[in-house]
């Protein structure tokens, strides 16, 4: 370069898009819903969060960094943690009836509690009959509900199958599950929870409400629904959760979930024998998923499965796992999607953080 030429001009790479972030910006931009929000967790621990979308939509508000939310059903494999921790201490036997633990409670036409084992409650093989579509306008109206009442209620019909022959997801085998370990322990779900999961791994975010609590507590984005396709949105944030009780009643956030799929696939809630029980899955139809005990497996698309367990709750809806290698990732969304396509770009979401 000749003396006192002008230096060439720097040349700067443009940034990569983050995927994770367009994944969430989408799910707003593109499939209309309120908020979307997610943690994602290396293999060496270094965890990011991200979110899109409007908090609260009355205000325009920020989404919480790592926001607390309604998790529904991956309570079930905090359910399922606590009863195979029984297990391990002599206190249930998986392949025991219910009828041992409760005589004479499961029984309703074509059910019979001393033909259904624990193992079937936890693995959705029982055939008990779902419950939770006959009590969904109860919870908007913020009725609670005993354990018990809802068993009454999924009683009142007839069996799906017979216990063992298939598998069909129904809430009411852990509101079963739930009731063993308050029979076993003679203590509160909740409070079994806390004391043998939330509060062993530290995770401070996450909470079972008490009786007649219908308030998230921490910084959150609201939750909505829409009734149907084009229906404005309402707000349903404050709800009685006890009608998911055992079966979907946490409050979490994504890197607490995050922090408690990775110690459970490291051997911190389980001796070997309970978790490799745990993760032993029957076939969830032709879709490559499988489920376990309270866990479910899917697959990768850059190979592998991670093992998580989803969540749906009024206002909110929860996607996420961990793999064995020590990656975690844990999306939501403030509101049902009222159609598929969503929950899989969700989806989609959590398998982009886990093969970045």
């Amino acid at each position: 370069m000749a003396v006192g030429a002008p230096a060439p001009p720097v040349v700067h790479a443009a940034a990569r898009p983050d995927p994770v972030r367009q994944g969430l910006s989408a799910l707003v931009r593109t499939d209309g819903l309120p908020a979307a929000l997610a943690s994602v967790q290396d293999r060496d621990g270094r965890t990011r969060t991200y979110t899109a979308g409007a908090g609260d939509l009355a205000t325009g508000s920020k989404v919480p960094e790592d926001g607390q939310v309604r998790i529904g059903s991956t309570t079930k494999t905090f359910t399922a943690v606590v009863v195979l921790q029984l297990a391990a201490e002599g206190k249930i036997d998986l392949d025991t009836s219910v009828d041992t633990y409760l005589p004479g409670v499961v029984r309703g036409e074509d059910i019979d509690g001393s033909r259904i084992t624990v193992r079937r409650l936890l693995q959705h093989t029982s055939g008990l009959p779902e419950y939770e579509h006959l009590v969904g306008d109860d919870i908007l109206r913020g009725r609670y509900f005993e354990p018990r009442e809802l068993l009454d209620i999924a009683l009142r019909h007839k069996a799906d199958f017979a216990p063992g022959t298939t598998w069909a997801y129904s809430n009411t085998n852990y509101v079963v599950a739930g009731l063993i370990v308050q029979k076993v322990t003679g203590r509160p779900l909740g409070e079994e929870m806390d004391r043998r999961v939330i509060k062993p791994l530290g995770l401070r975010h996450t909470s079972f409400p008490s009786a007649g609590d219908m308030t998230i507590r921490e910084p959150h984005p609201r939750g909505y629904r829409r009734d149907s396709a084009g229906a404005p949105l309402r707000d349903v944030t404050e709800i009685d959760p006890s009608a998911a009780w055992a079966a979907g009643q946490l409050i979490s956030t994504n890197s607490d979930l995050n922090r408690f799929f990775t110690a459970l696939l490291a051997g911190r809630l389980l001796p070997a024998e309970q978790l490799t029980q745990m993760r032993a899955t029957v076939p969830i139809g032709n879709t490559g998923a499988g489920y376990g005990l309270g866990l479910m497996s899917r697959p990768l698309s850059c190979g592998g499965v991670y093992w998580g367990h989803g969540g749906d709750i009024e206002g909110y809806e929860s996607r996420g796992g961990a793999t064995d290698d020590g990656r975690a990732a844990h999306a939501a969304v403030t509101a049902i999607p009222t159609d598929g396509t969503a929950t899989r770009h969700l989806e989609s979401v959590v398998d982009t953080a886990l093969c970045r």
